[in-house]
């Protein structure tokens, strides 16, 4: 089956059609975390949205250069051009390095992504490492004639941009409303125009990260960091640009903006976002005291938690909802994630037992081609865990004798549910690799207590086979009979 995936283009504000600049080879860039806290839900939801799209792209046959960075310097308070930066504001509280600031919350961000299946990028550059580069993109600003230095520090003249291309393109705005609220100038800034960004900031004598530059002693603006590395890894044009919807204004559009004037055009060819998680109705914050980390949610530590959630039920949680759409957090809805991961998981080892037959009733094409479409249609996960639900109900029909199906069929069809749920959907079972070898060596045992409790209900030795029964449930084994023998799973 030819797939033809369609992707929602922020930039065009429609769905497109995919096509490669150079295929089979893919390149896409996604903006990464800032690492001076806790990784949260709002960083689970993009990892996996382009987690999702990664995946499906190599199993579509494309050969893709996923870039995702790491900021770990530049990133100012409030997203402004001005206050502390972020890290250096962590780093003087704790009375640490900056950099150890980074370097843990960097490898706390990787054990969470770890946890949540979310593959590792090809290349993950950080701000810090390119400082070379990010100097010599605010030089080819300069020089072009869109930027300006002020007393040690370059800003980005969004005025004469807008009046040769638009400033705004990507997020609707135009410059008049952008320059109605924005913040106006005290007298004591640097910039020439409220709306202006910073390329490059001098640095004040107590800011600790800084670097040599023609222009002062500084550190880099947080927008630059993206259009530098970006263009350094994937070259000036590439395929996809994604991140949060949050990061559309004004860090994506300034990343166009800076594109466009040093190279003459924007770099990416889609830019896509994914929506933002709300709790209970509202926007995470430390601020609303509802702001969860994705480690809070594994141990249940949260005062807004009934419960610890695994990894993988955050996971799927995030793939039921469609990335476009606004989903909202309760923990209604992930104890509802986690019975459907269960349920899921169980059908899949159900499949792993059938037996075959001499002729089909069902037809496995047919969920390869509902998993096929979905995924082509901007990745439309929800569509794809509702068929993948409608199988295992069919799945349990092969398995009670009501449905049959052949060993090609049945091959087929394992390929498929093994193909969207592990390989594209990134799902494992976590409840059979926690019981691991541990099941490995009660099996036998069991399965001879199984076949003890079935010759006894051949029998008719009701006792002795419900006693059977009732001694492996009370030890959490829970017992299913079938048509043709018997399944079990520990709880």
């Amino acid at each position: 089956m030819e797939s033809k995936l369609v992707l929602y283009n922020t930039l065009s504000r429609r769905k497109e059609e995919f096509v490669p600049l150079a295929p089979p080879r893919v390149g896409m860039y996604v903006c990464g975390p800032t690492v001076y806290g806790d990784p949260h839900l709002g960083h689970a939801r993009p990892a996996v949205t382009f987690d999702l799209l990664f995946r499906y792209l190599q199993a579509l046959g494309y050969k893709v250069r996923y870039v995702r960075n790491i900021t770990d310097v530049g990133h100012l308070e409030h997203d402004a051009d001005d206050g502390e930066d972020k890290i250096t504001k962590k780093a003087r509280l704790e009375q640490l390095e900056p950099m150890e600031v980074a370097h843990y919350y960097t490898e706390r961000y990787h054990r969470a992504m770890d946890a949540l299946g979310v593959l590792s990028p090809s290349i993950e550059p950080r701000a810090s490492g390119h400082i070379i580069e990010q100097e010599a993109f605010v030089q080819k600003i300069l020089d072009a004639g869109y930027a300006y230095e002020s007393n040690g520090s370059v800003y980005f003249d969004v005025e004469k941009y807008d009046r040769d291309h638009r400033y705004g393109v990507l997020s609707g705005r135009n410059l008049e409303d952008i320059v109605a609220n924005t913040r106006a100038l005290d007298g004591q800034c640097d910039k020439r125009n409220c709306c202006d960004f910073a390329l490059w900031k001098k640095a004040s004598p107590e800011h600790i990260m800084r670097w040599p530059s023609p222009w002062s002693d500084g550190f880099p603006g947080w927008h630059m960091e993206c259009s530098a590395m970006s263009t350094k890894y994937l070259g000036e044009r590439f395929d996809i640009h994604g991140g949060g919807m949050d990061l559309m204004f004004p860090h994506h559009e300034c990343e166009i903006a800076q594109s466009t004037a040093a190279l003459g055009h924007d770099s990416a060819k889609y830019w896509v976002h994914n929506n933002m998680i709300t709790i209970n109705g509202q926007k995470m914050g430390k601020s609303l005291g509802n702001f969860i980390t994705l480690e809070e949610l594994f141990t249940g530590s949260h005062k807004l938690l009934a419960q610890a959630y695994s990894p993988m039920t955050i996971r799927f949680f995030v793939l039921q909802a469609h990335y476009r759409s606004t989903l909202d957090f309760s923990n209604d809805a992930l104890q509802a994630a986690e019975k459907g991961l269960d349920r899921l998981m169980k059908g899949v080892e159900t499949l792993s037992k059938l037996r075959p037959s001499e002729d089909s009733t069902v037809d496995p094409a047919e969920l390869e081609c509902r998993c096929r479409e979905a995924m082509d249609d901007d990745l439309n996960s929800p569509m794809v865990i509702s068929a993948l639900f409608d199988w295992v109900r069919i799945i349990n029909q092969i398995a009670e004798g009501r449905q049959r199906i052949t060993a090609a069929d049945l091959a087929a069809l394992t390929a498929t549910v093994k193909r969207y749920v592990f390989d594209i959907l990134g799902l494992r079972d976590e409840k059979a690799a926690s019981a691991g070898g541990g099941r490995d060596r009660v099996t036998p045992l069991v399965e001879m207590l199984l076949r003890m409790r079935m010759e006894a209900k051949a029998a008719k030795d009701w006792a002795t086979s419900d006693r059977i029964r009732d001694e492996l449930t009370a030890i959490g084994i829970r017992v299913k009979d079938r048509k043709d023998g018997f399944d079990w799973e520990i709880e």
